[in-house]
C-alpha cells in the first residue's frame, strides 16, 4: 500500500522557491482546473511541461500564460500546428506519444498525472522512476496496474497524491501512522443523473442525459461512469492500491448531495469525513500546495444553506457496474485492467449511440466472461490484459448491434 510520501518534497524550500510542476493531460478537465490554480499562483510555480491529446490552440493558450518550457501535443500529426501556435515565444514544441512520455520525465519535481485513459500508465511511470510527486487523476493506473505502480513509488521513494476529491478526502483524514485503528474506507457516490430512474427508463437514456452530472463539471467519459457508476467500482480498486486497508474494508454509500466526499470509520467508533463543495479545484490545491494548503476560489460550503444530508446504500441491480468491479477487485492480476479497457469500449460505443445505456455494463461483463485472469508481472503484462478487454468488449459491441438489427 502507499503510505504518505517518504519525504515531504515542498518543505525544504516551499516559502523561497516556486515549486517546478509538469501537467500531462493540461487541456482536460482536471488538467483546465490545475491550470486555472497555477495562473493564479504564478510566484508559486514554475511549469516545466504540459501535454495536451489534440488540442492544440488551448495547449499553446496554456503554455504562453504559464510560461511552460515545453509543450506537446499527442497526435503527431498536429506537430505542425502547435509549432506555429508558438511561434515567436520560447516554449519549445513536440508531439507524439514518445515526447508526452519525455515530458513526465523532465526534472519537475511535482507532476500532474491526468491522462485519460490507459494512455497515462507510460508518462505516468515515468514520472514516478523519477522520484516525483505524482498528484494522480487518472484512475486506470492504479485500476489497471496498481500493485506495479505502487511496487516503482516505494523503488524511487516517490509519492503518490490522489487527485480524485474521493480518494483525496479520505488521504485528508486516513490516520497512517495507526492504520490499524481503521475499520472502513466510506466512499461516497452521487449517484449520477439516473439515481432514481427506472430501468426502463434508463434503457432508453441518450447520451446527452447520461452526462448531465447533476453536482460535477467533467469530461463525457467520467460523466458516463458517473451514470452507470462504474466510476466508483473503479474508484474502490484505486483505493485497495492507495491506502493500507483490506478489500473487505471497502464501501460504498450513494450521497446525493456530493457534499461528504468520503469517511473513514474507526475502531473507536469515530467517523471522519471530508466536506466541500462540489469542485474539482478543491482536491488539486490540496495536492499542489502538500504538505500546506492554498487558497483555491471555490464557493465556500454553507451547510444551513444545503440544510440535509442523505445517504442511501448503492443499488446493485439497477447499476451492476459496481459488482462488476467488485469481482474484478477481488480476481486481481488481469481482471480490473480487462474490466477498465472493457469499460472504455463500452462507454465510447455507448456516446457513438452504437449501444444503449444498459448495454455499457452488459457489454463489460460479456467482455470479461471471455477473458480469464491471470498474474501481471510487468507492464507488458498490463497492457496484454488491456489489449484483450478492448477485443472481447468490440466482438461483444458487435454481438449487441447485431441482436438489435
Amino acid at each position: 500500500m502507499v503510505t504518505p510520501a517518504p519525504r515531504l518534497v515542498p518543505v525544504p524550500n516551499a516559502d523561497t522557491a516556486p515549486k517546478r510542476v509538469t501537467i500531462l493531460g493540461s487541456t482536460g478537465s482536471i488538467g483546465r482546473n490545475t491550470v486555472d490554480l497555477i495562473s493564479r499562483a504564478p510566484e508559486r510555480f514554475a511549469v516545466e511541461a504540459i501535454t495536451g491529446n489534440r488540442n492544440v490552440a488551448l495547449l499553446a493558450e496554456q503554455a504562453r500564460t504559464l510560461r511552460a518550457r515545453v509543450a506537446v501535443v499527442a497526435d503527431p500529426s498536429l506537430y505542425g500546428q502547435l509549432r506555429d501556435a508558438l511561434a515567436g515565444s520560447d516554449v519549445l514544441a513536440a508531439a507524439g506519444p514518445e515526447a508526452v512520455a519525455e515530458a513526465a520525465a523532465r526534472p519537475a519535481e511535482w507532476v500532474m498525472a491526468a491522462i485519460v485513459g490507459a494512455a497515462g500508465l507510460k508518462p505516468t511511470l515515468g514520472a514516478i522512476r523519477r522520484g516525483a510527486v505524482v498528484a494522480l487523476a487518472n484512475k486506470e493506473c492504479l485500476v489497471c496496474a496498481g500493485d506495479l505502480m505502487v511496487a516503482e513509488v516505494r523503488a524511487h521513494n516517490g509519492a503518490l497524491l490522489p487527485v480524485d476529491s474521493e480518494h483525496s478526502a479520505i488521504f485528508q483524514v486516513f490516520e497512517f501512522e495507526r492504520a490499524e485503528s481503521v475499520e472502513r474506507v466510506v466512499l461516497t457516490a452521487s449517484g449520477g443523473p439516473f439515481r432514481t430512474w427506472t430501468k426502463e427508463r434508463m434503457a432508453e437514456a441518450t447520451p446527452e442525459q447520461a452526462v448531465a452530472h447533476p453536482n460535477w463539471s467533467m469530461g463525457a467519459k467520467i460523466s458516463v461512469d458517473s451514470a452507470t457508476m462504474m466510476n466508483k467500482g473503479l474508484e474502490t480498486i484505486e483505493a485497495y492500491h492507495l491506502f493500507p486497508i483490506k478489500k473487505h474494508q471497502l464501501d460504498v454509500v450513494v450521497h446525493p448531495q456530493s457534499v461528504v466526499h468520503s469517511m473513514v470509520a474507526y475502531a473507536d467508533g469515530s467517523v471522519l469525513a471530508q466536506m466541500g463543495t462540489p469542485d474539482m479545484r478543491t482536491p488539486i490545491a490540496f495536492a499542489l500546495a502538500w504538505p500546506r494548503r492554498m487558497a483555491a476560489p471555490v464557493e465556500r460550503l454553507d451547510l444551513v444553506r444545503v440544510g440535509a444530508l442523505t445517504f442511501e446504500a448503492p443499488d446493485e441491480n439497477r447499476f451492476p457496474a459496481l459488482r462488476l468491479a467488485r469481482a474484478a477487485l477481488a480476481a486481481g492480476g488481469s481482471a480490473p485492467a480487462a474490466l477498465n479497457a472493457a469499460n472504455e469500449i463500452a462507454v465510447a460505443a455507448f456516446l457513438d449511440r452504437a449501444i444503449g445505456f444498459l448495454d455499457i455494463a452488459a457489454v463489460v461483463e460479456d467482455a470479461l466472461a471471455q477473458v480469464p485472469a491471470y498474474p501481471l508481472a510487468d507492464l507488458a503484462a498490463v497492457h496484454d490484459a488491456d489489449a484483450e478487454g478492448r477485443r472481447a468488449a468490440r466482438a461483444a459491441v458487435r454481438r449487441f448491434i447485431a441482436r438489435k438489427t
